[in-house]
């Protein structure tokens, strides 16, 4: 009997022990846990292990631009992004979020490969939305995509990487540019979205979503 008591207590100071581990931990105010911790363990609920969000509503992160990925977390971190989708989940988790840790997941995503998807937008949008990737829309002064986010979507710097995002996740933030000033870091893009009718945001998205998919 008593043996039995040892054992019990033994266990349950090693599970003491494991729920203290940084490496086991999803205690976003603490500053010692690792940022492959946070990305497996918290925005993976969201956004996938990977970075390859499975839900629509969640941006894909894997293979984003670090440059990119840090400003939108301390875009989120100091209340500057107020997109309503966006600031309901990341206001609070970024809230402690340290300068290491933001530079750490930037890193971590950077590193994922994006990887390939199921087609979401209409086949009969592909090529309307290839032209204005590719040329824009010169009749409204509208720059092609490419001269920022490169001719693969891939990203270049600060301007993030777009190839493979989910369709529905590209409308929704080429509308909050269009239409709102919730993301006051994307001024370039405020510009460019506002001169895009819808049938021209579902059309460039339904092609950029299945750009990695060629």
């Amino acid at each position: 009997m008593k043996l039995a008591y040892l054992v019990l207590a033994l266990a349950g100071a090693g599970l003491a022990v494991g729920c203290s581990n940084p490496t086991r931990s999803r205690n976003l105010a603490d500053p010692t846990v690792t940022s492959l911790t946070m990305a497996q363990q918290v925005c993976a609920n969201c956004h996938g292990v990977t970075g390859n969000s499975v839900s629509p509503n969640f941006p894909n992160l894997a293979g984003q631009t670090p440059t990119y990925f840090m400003a939108q977390l301390n875009g989120f971190k100091g209340h500057g992004r107020q997109d309503p989708a966006g600031f309901e989940y990341m206001w609070g988790i970024s809230r402690s979020l340290t300068d290491a840790q933001i530079s750490g997941l930037a890193s971590y995503y950077a590193n994922q490969k994006p990887a390939h998807q199921a087609i979401e937008g209409a086949a009969s949008r592909m090529s309307a939305g290839k032209e204005i990737f590719e040329a824009g829309v010169p009749a409204k002064n509208v720059p092609a995509c490419l001269g920022c986010h490169g001719a693969e979507g891939q990203g270049n710097d600060t301007f993030p990487r777009i190839a493979g995002q989910h369709a529905d996740y590209l409308v929704k933030q080429l509308t909050v540019f269009q239409r709102t000033n919730d993301r006051p870091l994307g001024a370039i893009m405020e510009t460019v979205a506002h001169e895009l009718t819808r049938d021209d945001i579902e059309n460039v998205a339904a092609y950029v979503q299945a750009m990695p998919n060629r």
